[in-house]
């Protein structure tokens, strides 16, 4: 029964840790509500107050309205006993008791890639971000990331336009996505796209002490955790620290030395974090940890192959077009085509997957020859 998980999930002060902690005493949430407040107290961690609380949890939950909303909404739960609950998660010693999900998670998932960054990104940190979270969804890698302001949408919504999947785990309830402006990208993450994910009940508002939560799933969940540009006061250097815990490598995108936006990148790689400048970088380095042959996506011609001009959709013709025989940067090419810079920049980074465009230094664009 999922109800009495659910009971144990929604209550105050208690979190994953000892929630592990009495499920392994006591050996199931439902016997873990019905045990007596002494019984409760020789459990490590729980104190008079926890003991209280869980002793009054039949008027502090309502699984049952719960269960209810879930299946209005749609939405589903995943428990660490399901085959499609993350197996790097599921290890982990602070693993959620349970994962609501808005979508479908699925098996393929567990290569996950967690790209996270600062909420007030630069240009060069959402198109560097743009770059790395396309080549790797079109590589077959999942793109994890929390759904936030910056370089978590850009993340997103770059592995999307690769026709890949893309993970948000919010830290909020799903029916109080955060934030607001981004529901529009968690409904289409979840429509085919991917999943929203979150391990808190459906109506809980983000707070300061629910964000480092949801930071530790991205780290834990993660083959390995990509920074692509964070100040040195980032929370994405708390998300960094907990991957390194968790044994996951580190790579952080160098920025200028003279921009406090790349400040905590650069402070990353020089304490031992990998230096990346490209998707094709991170794969080399993960070797018999990246994707069967059978289950990655079909790769762009290598690049000592002259490519033949595929029929193509539209934007990217148009694009493709107004590059003409010289060299471009992204303003130009708004000016020349009349499209939004936001589509000109994915555009590019869709022709530079098909080996038709080439980025020079300064994000300017020039044709293969």
């Amino acid at each position: 029964m999922i109800e009495p998980l659910l009971s144990l999930n929604a209550l105050p002060k208690i979190g994953p840790v000892r929630i592990r902690r009495l499920l392994d005493h006591f050996g199931s949430a439902e016997k873990t509500l019905a045990a007596s407040k002494d019984s409760l107290l020789r459990v490590d961690g729980i104190g008079p107050e926890l003991a209280e609380i869980i002793r009054q949890h039949a008027s502090l939950t309502d699984p049952a309205a719960e269960l209810r909303e879930l299946a209005d909404r749609g939405l589903s739960v995943l428990t660490p006993v399901d085959s499609v609950f993350p197996a790097a998660l599921r290890d982990s010693y602070d693993c959620p008791i349970l994962l609501y999900v808005w979508g479908e998670i699925r098996e393929s998932d567990r290569h996950a890639i967690g790209i996270v960054g600062t909420r007030r990104a630069s240009m060069y940190g959402k198109n560097s971000t743009k770059k790395i979270a396309f080549q790797l969804a079109r590589s077959g890698f999942t793109i994890l990331s929390g759904l936030a302001r910056g370089i978590d949408t850009v993340a997103h919504e770059a592995a999307i336009a690769a026709g890949g999947r893309t993970v948000a785990v919010i830290g909020s309830g799903l029916a109080r996505v955060y934030p607001a402006e981004n529901l529009g990208l968690a409904e289409k993450i979840a429509d085919g796209n991917g999943a929203v994910v979150s391990e808190f009940p459906l109506h809980t508002k983000p707070d300061k002490q629910t964000f480092p939560q949801r930071n530790r799933i991205v780290a834990a969940w993660s083959r390995a955790l990509v920074v692509t540009e964070s100040p040195a006061w980032s929370g994405s250097l708390i998300t960094a620290n907990l991957a390194a815990e968790y044994g996951r490598p580190v790579y952080a995108v160098p920025g200028p030395i003279d921009k406090p936006t790349s400040g905590g990148c650069n402070k990353l790689i020089r304490e031992g974090a990998t230096l990346l400048t490209e998707a094709g970088e991170l794969l080399d380095d993960l070797g018999g940890l990246g994707l069967p042959k059978s289950e990655r996506r079909p790769q762009p011609a290598c690049a000592t192959e002259k490519p033949d001009l595929p029929d193509l959709p539209p934007d990217e013709q148009q694009i493709f077009d107004a590059l003409g025989d010289g060299e471009s940067g992204i303003d130009r090419l708004v000016d020349l085509t009349g499209l939004s810079a936001p589509v000109v920049s994915t555009t590019l980074l869709k022709l530079e997957m098909k080996r038709l465009v080439q980025a020079l230094p300064g994000f300017r664009y020039i044709r293969r020859s």
